[in-house]
Formats: C-alpha cells, sequence, structure tokens
C-alpha cells in the first residue's frame, strides 16, 4: 500500500549546496541552495531565486559550490534564512571565513572543504543560473591515502524536504558501474 502525498518538490536525495559570491565591492557572501545539480558533464545549474547572490553572480559573472557539511549545519542553515540585503554581517555572524578562488572571481569558504569554482554561463528564461565548473578543490583533510574524495571525511549533509531536516550522507552500499554488470 502506498501513501499519495500529492504535488511535492520532494527530490531525495538533495544536496545542500552553498553558494560563494562576491558583491560589487569585493564583499563575500554566501547562501544556501537546495535545488541544485549537475546540469551536464562540466555544468552545475542552481534555482536560486531572487537574492544578493543572484546580483553578485550578474556583476561578477562567476561563484563557487561548496558541499555543507555534518559540523558545520548551523552555519549553513543561518547562511539561507537570513539575507545579506538585511544583515550586513552575515559572514562574521554565520563563522565562515573565505579566501578568493585562484580560478574565478568568488570566494572558497574555508570550513567546507569540497567546492566546485564556477563561471557564468547563463541565465535561463526560468532565472535558473547555469554555471561551468573551471575547477573542483578539496581540503587534504578529506581526501584518501589514493588523493581522492572520500564521501565519510567530507561528512557532506542532505535536505529532507519532505520533513524539513538535515540529515548525514550514509554508509557505502554498492559500487557504481559495476555491480549492475552481474545481471549481463
Amino acid at each position: 500500500m502506498r501513501k499519495n502525498f500529492g504535488v511535492k518538490s520532494w527530490l531525495y536525495p538533495q544536496p545542500v549546496l552553498i553558494v560563494g559570491t562576491y558583491d560589487a565591492e569585493g564583499n563575500p557572501d554566501a547562501m544556501n541552495a537546495a535545488w541544485g545539480g549537475q546540469y551536464s558533464p562540466n555544468q552545475v545549474v542552481l534555482a536560486l531565486g531572487k537574492h544578493k547572490s543572484t546580483e553578485n553572480i550578474r556583476q561578477k559573472g562567476a561563484f563557487t559550490v561548496s558541499f555543507a557539511t555534518a559540523s558545520q549545519v548551523v552555519a549553513s542553515d543561518y547562511v539561507g534564512i537570513v539575507s545579506a540585503n538585511d544583515e550586513p554581517d552575515k559572514m562574521k555572524k554565520s563563522g565562515f571565513t573565505t579566501t578568493k578562488s585562484e580560478f574565478v572571481d568568488a570566494p572558497l569558504i574555508n570550513e567546507l572543504p569540497l567546492a566546485l569554482e564556477c563561471k557564468l554561463v547563463k541565465f535561463n528564461e526560468d532565472g535558473k543560473v547555469i554555471g561551468e565548473i573551471v575547477n573542483v578543490c578539496a581540503d587534504e583533510s578529506i581526501l584518501d591515502e589514493a588523493g581522492n574524495i572520500d564521501a565519510a571525511k567530507l561528512d557532506a549533509i542532505i535536505f529532507d524536504p519532505a520533513n524539513a531536516t538535515y540529515l548525514k550522507l550514509g554508509e557505502k552500499v554498492g559500487n557504481a558501474f559495476q555491480d549492475g554488470a552481474k545481471l549481463k
């Protein structure tokens, strides 16, 4: 038996993406964007709506996308519920510090160890932001012995839209592009 919920914007899992931008004066800003993902092999799409970050992306033509972590859930939620238009000390209050990206005119959030550095491709007619990934950078603290990203060390969180909660990603359950071969 199934229960029907009607039309809901529930897509699982939804990454908790923190978008980093600079304003016209070079001040860093960050916002929580629950609606975003891969657009093509080297592009991301973000449904941001009208925010200071959106205007910053238009002005600078660049942004970063960091993955929120369990240890930074409070700061990550804060930058999603407070606008830099209303709170000029938003970044300071969040506790996030930044370093300028080497590849785009946007800030990397030091406390979030994995980021996509993106240049603006376009705003779609529906307002969605399309960005080209020009670099992916990861703090060494989340790398395994072979130098690859270790999801367990990243400790990324996801947004559960049905319950308005954040959840930690779970354990490994299989091998992509390999396990299905058993059925060939």
